[in-house]
């Protein structure tokens, strides 16, 4: 199997492994055997499981960064309603078959005090989520703390989901983010 065939092969299968395990608990086989390619293909992709999780969370990190414009955009123009429209997409996350929270705060928990890169990705993502709050409420001319208390209602919200287990959480934090920008007189 050739490299361009195995290396989405062999993300999603890790990533699928890594959200439902966790990290630590999936070994390189589990990954050979999920994605039905070699290990010996698997290295030369990735010559570490350390070099896998990171390529895992980059291509995480950019298909969420995608989904999330494209849903908000989706929605409507006003800025408001994109903003609202994360915790839609949230909702719809939340509820997808499986979900057991955000593969970055998972991820970061269980290595994120020994893998520098984890730490690196995890925390250019939930800035990357922060920026994008801070577009839309400059945009809002709204003050820039709104930024901040709306992405921690979102990463809040994705804790909570994945450990209850629920898809509540989402319509709570949108509730609470409704509040916020009405306090902001947005």
């Amino acid at each position: 199997m050739d490299a361009e065939t195995a290396e989405p092969r062999v993300l999603e299968a890790a990533r699928s492994l890594f959200a439902e395990r966790g990290v630590q608990a999936v070994g390189m086989d589990a990954v050979r055997t999920a994605a039905g390619v070699s290990l010996k293909r698997i290295y030369q992709l990735y010559p570490s499981k350390d070099a896998l999780v990171e390529a895992v969370l980059r291509r995480r990190d950019a298909e969420v960064r995608e989904a999330v414009a494209a849903h908000g955009a989706a929605r409507s123009d006003d800025p408001r309603e994109r903003v609202l429209a994360v915790f839609d997409y949230l909702a719809e996350w939340f509820a997808e078959p499986g979900f057991r929270g955000c593969l970055f705060i998972n991820t970061h928990g269980e290595l994120g005090g020994i893998s520098a890169g984890v730490t690196d990705i995890a925390r250019a993502h939930k800035a990357a989520l922060r920026e994008y709050f801070a577009r839309l409420t400059d945009e809002l001319d709204a003050p820039a703390l709104l930024a901040d208390q709306l992405t921690l209602l979102a990463n809040g919200a994705m804790s909570t989901a994945g450990i209850n287990g629920s898809p509540l959480p989402a319509a709570h934090a949108k509730e609470a983010a409704r509040v916020l920008l009405g306090a902001a007189g947005r």
